[in-house]
């Protein structure tokens, strides 16, 4: 499959995975490990044909998502306090969680003079609907209310949209604290052959980077494991079909004495040894 495609349905059944892309294009598997995060399970960007029954539905929307951002704010030199015990500094508004965190780089990158604030949840839902423009006009109020009139404008802004990137919907995913193992089991379960895996189903370590790194290497060893069963069955399946037409011969030997009868084929076939099977098993 070639990279940069945007899938937007999975058609699944006991046979294997066809996937469909927005520009149209169809590839078929035999299994799909979904990585899209809780964010996006929830919202419509992909489509299951036949629909995620409602066990994995109703698990994937008891789980919360969170949108955690950071902006990132450069300046021309540093005004603000630095040295030990002077990483961090908070804001106290009316509003909740109105530009309320704040920390220094110094410490981590010297010389960089860059401020970081932490915005959660709705507030920053609400940067991120606005332009960059009006975040660092608020950023800047907030700075001179702390730091004075005098202290220089910002010379850059990031600000992360983790919220309206239609591939993230959300920063990470956070369980309920009265949700059970159920809820996170159904959520990683597979449903025929699609396999999901991310930060949201890992048990341990859910909302973190190396959360979904393990549960990227669990999901893997299941997938092989399944293809490992399916390997087998299909060698029984190939088995069964060559032991049929000694079966039917054990159970018409007494025909086939007197003449070549309704098992002439198998058994002239499988007497010559053609297809390397033991003639003790006859």
């Amino acid at each position: 499959m070639d990279l940069g495609q945007v899938v937007r349905e999975l058609q699944h059944s006991r046979n294997g995975v066809t996937v469909r892309t927005e520009d149209g294009c169809v590839y078929e598997a035999n299994y799909v490990i979904l990585s899209a995060s809780i964010g996006v399970l929830q919202s419509d960007l992909i489509s299951f044909r036949p629909p995620l029954p409602m066990w994995k539905t109703e698990a994937i929307e008891k789980c919360d998502v969170m949108v955690y951002t950071k902006i990132f704010l450069k300046f021309p030199y540093k005004f603000w306090p630095c040295g030990p015990g002077k990483e961090f500094f908070i804001y106290a508004h009316e509003r909740r969680g109105y530009y309320t965190f704040w920390q220094h780089m110094e410490n981590a990158y010297p010389g960089s003079n860059i401020l970081v604030v932490t915005l959660t949840n709705d507030e920053s839902k609400r940067v991120e609907s606005q332009s960059d423009e009006e975040t660092l006009k608020e950023a800047m109020v907030v700075l001179r209310d702390m730091f004075g009139s005098d202290i220089p404008d910002a010379t850059d802004i990031l600000v992360p949209r983790w919220w309206n990137n239609r591939f993230q919907r959300c920063s990470y995913s956070n369980y309920p604290m009265i949700s059970n193992n159920q809820v996170i089991n159904d959520i990683k379960a597979p449903v025929g052959r699609i396999f999901f895996t991310g930060e949201h189903t890992s048990e341990r370590f859910n909302g973190y980077v190396h959360g979904g790194h393990l549960a990227g290497i669990d999901t893997s060893k299941a997938v092989l494991e399944e293809m490992r069963k399916d390997e087998r069955q299909k060698g029984k399946q190939n088995q069964n079909f060559l032991l049929e037409p000694l079966l039917a011969l054990t159970l018409t030997q007494a025909d086939a004495v007197s003449g070549l009868h309704k098992c002439d084929v198998p058994t002239q076939l499988y007497l010559s040894g053609k297809l390397g099977i033991p003639e003790a098993i006859l």
